[in-house]
């Protein structure tokens, strides 16, 4: 029994596959979110510390530049297999936020610093439904502050470079049968973690009309610390490990190609491929520091890419109009898949304006559509402790994301 129950305490940590596609954020600017994420061969504005820091030697003056995306996530699950009953999980919004000031030096050097937040989110199930035992409520933070520097070889080639000291917490609360006893445990964990991460990335101008983009994120590795509390009838504590639990974690290096055409002065086309190391996360080992006691779990997870197309169309000097579409495929085999983050393949509409309220000041507002596949499971390796061999069933899942950034310049 009590082997059995560190092992359920075991699945907690790693059933909220921490940082799966789902938990990833890609929106960091709402101009290039606008555009698909499309950003990597453009990087005209702050957002280049993210997406590509080559492109801060584009950038004037210094320039400050602020914003949010409100993210709605919604999820579904009927089952488990053969039910049909159908559970959702809780209306949320994240608001992620994102800052940063660049500076030109001068024609060859720039610099910058921002904060983001590049992975989280979370969700929320009621207390009582069919996968309490995997997961009740799930949120996990993650912010990056980071220093950029760019240099200009020539009018043609830049390169950037830029370090971020990352800081990771997560939130974790789930039940655990307590069977043969009619009775169940509340486990709530909590922990965080400091780590460092880079980037490198490069820009190249052929021609006034066409830009190529380059940029490469490393993965970061966390080691996390936290307790582990249980709440459980008080005969029977004594049956479930708590206190202060270690587990490190690497966080997947990301490598994106961008291409941006401008075939005038009010047209520009950009299209990106980023491909996400997502095979690092293969296990998951907690160890338990005041039992002595160590725990492996397969995660198994596979490389993922995403595809993105986006363009923008300038009306006037002050008014831009935008749009575009991306393809994100997911890490998560179905075997291994759970309620803590219902992820899928998904598709995603964006559109956006950005208008100049004066010649230093402008707001760019962008909206996206996220359609994940229905995904049915039908082989679940799911360690489920409500009664059956595994979580088969199918979920289905939306999302709407809002982004607003404003932007100063000072000449």
């Amino acid at each position: 029994m009590k082997v059995k129950l560190r092992l359920l305490i075991v699945s907690l940590f790693v059933s909220a596959q921490l940082f799966a596609s789902g938990f990833q954020i890609n929106e960091h600017g709402a101009r290039g979110m606008a555009m698909a994420g499309a950003y990597t061969a453009l990087a005209l504005d702050g957002s280049a510390l993210y997406f590509n820091p080559a492109g801060l030697t584009q950038l004037n003056g210094t320039q400050f530049m602020m914003g949010t995306t409100l993210i709605s996530p919604a999820a579904s699950f009927r089952g488990v297999a053969p039910e049909i009953t159908e559970y959702n999980m809780e209306s949320a919004i994240f608001t992620p936020i994102n800052f940063y000031v660049t500076h030109k030096l001068n024609d060859k050097w720039s610099f910058g610093f921002g904060v983001n937040n590049q992975y989280g989110l979370g969700s929320t199930w009621d207390d009582d439904w069919v996968g309490k035992y995997l997961a009740i409520e799930t949120e996990v933070k993650t912010f990056y502050f980071t220093g950029a520097a760019a240099y200009k070889f020539s009018d043609k080639f830049s390169l950037g470079v830029t370090a971020s000291y990352v800081y990771g917490s997560v939130d974790i609360l789930k039940k655990s049968s307590l069977a043969p006893f009619s009775a169940d445990a509340t486990i709530d964990l909590s922990g965080t973690a400091g780590s460092f991460a880079y980037s490198i990335g490069m820009l190249f101008k052929p021609s006034e009309s066409f830009r190529i983009g380059l940029d490469f994120r490393s993965g970061t590795e966390f080691t996390f610390e936290g307790t582990a509390d249980v709440t459980a009838p008080e005969a029977l504590l004594a049956l479930v490990p708590s206190g202060n639990v270690e587990a490190p974690l690497t966080l997947p290096y990301n490598a994106t190609l961008g291409i941006a055409f401008l075939p005038n002065k009010k047209l520009t086309v950009s299209a990106d491929f980023q491909y996400v190391g997502w095979s690092c996360y293969d296990k998951m080992e907690i160890t338990f520091t005041e039992k002595d006691y160590v725990s492996t779990a397969i995660r198994d997870y596979t490389d993922a890419w995403i595809a993105r197309l986006g363009a923008e169309y300038a009306l006037n000097d002050a008014f831009d109009i935008r749009g575009g579409v991306l393809y994100d495929s997911n890490p998560v085999k179905d075997e291994w898949l759970e309620p803590s983050l219902p992820d899928a393949d998904r598709l995603g509409l964006n559109i956006g304006f950005g208008y100049k309220i004066t010649p230093n000041l402008s707001i760019d507002l962008a909206y996206m559509f996220l359609r994940f596949q229905e995904r049915t499971i039908e082989n679940s390796n799911v360690d489920y402790t409500g009664g059956a061999a595994g979580f088969n069933g199918t979920y289905n899942s939306t999302a709407h994301l809002l982004g607003i950034n404003l932007s100063y310049i000072i000449n």
